[in-house]
């Protein structure tokens, strides 16, 4: 048998992983924690022992992909419906007043203005991976907050298709005139494929899995809804959205009919074991070089997110009439970076 450097490197990823997590378990911190310390010891700034990077990502977004999934499970169109205020207007006001302050600082500290608005997209986006992955586990996603900080991740992956447009026209050369018409089209893009995916889910998936149940094959099933999560995906991929989005209303599509539950009792154990890979590889991004060369700016943007980006987010959940420790706890939830952060970065 052929040797292959992928599986080794994915066995020293659990086995390290499990370990640090027990140790730190002791210490009553959470499993993330141990699984990022895992990436950063494993990763090229640490001790450098996996090396098929870009496999473990492959491996990380398909975790990402199976989460907003099972998050979409739980969250049927009627549930959508119900909180469509919250991804609308708690989404908009988050992300306009972190991006119109930060673009306002940053031009008032000497950055142009492609830059300034750059650094305001970023501050902008949580991480959907991570906060949900708290929510569920604290099980709070139905709570006062946790509606409010879904409704604005949901509204902050719509918001990717456009930032992502708008980046390449930041810089000096950039064609200022194309703007607005391609921020116009992607908009239009992400509603189209809102409305096809929920109009689909409405007809196609109840008859699709009502077959799949008469084989009474539970391997079957899995696959069915797997495909399910995975086409949906790849299909807001090929518009141009973010693969997270689409696995969230392939779920939201499942959850509508009678096989919700049990979709969610199939793929919840692969979904864990994806997820973690996805810690692990956001863990493989730290660089301790980069702290102590530069130690006052992580120090600046690291207070920036936690208490600077938390209190905007507080302030929109405030302007929603929700009461202040709701408001602060949505504060709380949604300050930190984002995973669309590093796609944005890479872009710049």
């Amino acid at each position: 048998m052929p040797h292959i450097p992928l599986l080794d490197e994915v066995a020293l990823i659990a086995a390290l992983g499990v370990a640090v997590t027990l140790v730190l378990s002791r210490l009553r911190l959470p499993a993330v924690a141990g699984l990022l310390l895992t990436g950063a010891l494993l990763g090229p700034a640490g001790l450098g022992l996996v090396k098929s990077l870009e496999a473990i990502e492959v491996l990380a977004e398909v975790g990402v992909v199976l989460l907003l999934f099972t998050i979409g499970l739980e969250f049927s169109i009627s549930r959508l419906a119900a909180i469509f205020k919250q991804v609308a207007l708690g989404g908009l006001l988050q992300v306009g007043l972190t991006l119109g302050v930060v673009t306002g600082i940053a031009v008032a500290w000497g950055w142009p203005v492609g830059r300034s608005v750059f650094l305001g997209f970023v501050f902008a986006l949580s991480s959907t991976a991570i906060v949900l992955r708290a929510l569920t586990e604290r099980r709070e996603l139905d709570a006062p907050h946790g509606r409010f900080i879904v409704g604005t991740l949901i509204f902050q992956d719509l918001c990717v298709v456009p930032m992502v447009l708008i980046v390449p026209l930041l810089g000096p050369t950039a064609i200022e005139g194309g703007v607005f018409a391609a921020v116009a089209v992607a908009l239009g893009k992400a509603a189209a494929v809102v409305v096809v995916t929920i109009a689909l889910a409405r007809v196609l998936v109840p008859r699709l899995l009502s077959w799949v149940d008469a084989s009474r094959s539970r391997e079957v099933f899995l696959l069915a809804v797997l495909a399910l999560c995975m086409g949906t995906a790849w299909a807001t991929g090929q518009a141009g959205l973010s693969l997270a989005l689409g696995a969230f209303l392939g779920g939201m599509a499942v959850a509508d009919t009678e096989y919700g539950h049990r979709a969610m009792s199939e793929v919840m154990p692969l979904r864990d074991a994806f997820v973690s890979v996805f810690f692990v590889s956001l863990g493989m991004f730290f660089d301790v070089g980069v702290v102590l060369s530069q130690p006052l700016e992580v120090f600046v943007l690291t207070v920036g997110f936690i208490f600077g980006k938390g209190f905007l987010a507080t302030a929109a959940a405030m302007a929603m009439r929700f009461p202040a420790r709701v408001a602060w706890l949505a504060g709380v939830g949604l300050a930190q970076f984002g995973e669309f952060g590093f796609v944005l970065s890479r872009l710049a």
